[in-house]
């Protein structure tokens, strides 16, 4: 069986991991680690519900939970977006979907146009009003041809009933 130090997944410095003394360089820092470099950096989170907030990083640990200040929820509808203040945000690890830094002049030229808080999230409404429409519709045309409705569906009714 192989030691730590003999395992290399092919991009690592040879030295890598025993305290150094070949001279190597390391090209790239493992793990949530190599988030350091982006602490006091403006950041976009995506999380796993959907949701998008924007904020400065100001620590991170070894779960890669993220602290954000200054942070605010941007919702996007259509070509329109808002921005909702949040303040300090901690954010778990598993939560991440995506995180990425903001170009402060291409977000000065978004094609997008800002709305105030309550015209985007009276448009949010009105769009999942229109989602579930839409999905009534397609279950009961479902329905009508003998086909069972969608898996998540049956799910979430068996769940209360």
């Amino acid at each position: 069986m192989a030691s730590g130090s003999d395992y290399n997944h092919g991009n690592l410095p040879s030295d890598f991991g025993s305290g150094g003394g070949g001279g190597g360089s390391i090209s790239y820092i493992p793990g949530t680690a190599s988030l350091v470099a982006e602490i006091d950096k403006r950041l976009l989170i995506v999380l796993r519900d959907g949701r998008t907030l924007i904020g400065y990083l100001r620590s991170i640990d070894q779960f890669a939970n993220l602290v954000t200040q200054s942070t605010i929820e941007r919702i996007h509808v259509g070509k329109e977006y808002g921005d909702i203040p949040r303040g300090v945000f901690v954010i778990r690890g598993e939560n991440v979907v995506l995180l990425g830094e903001i170009d402060p002049e291409k977000e000065a030229n978004l094609p997008l146009k800002r709305v105030s808080v309550d015209e985007i999230l009276e448009r949010q409404r009105a769009e999942q009003i229109l989602k579930e429409k839409r999905e009534k519709v397609m279950e009961n045309a479902f329905k009508e041809r003998g086909m069972e409705p969608h898996v998540n569906q049956i799910l979430i009714d068996e769940q209360f009933f």
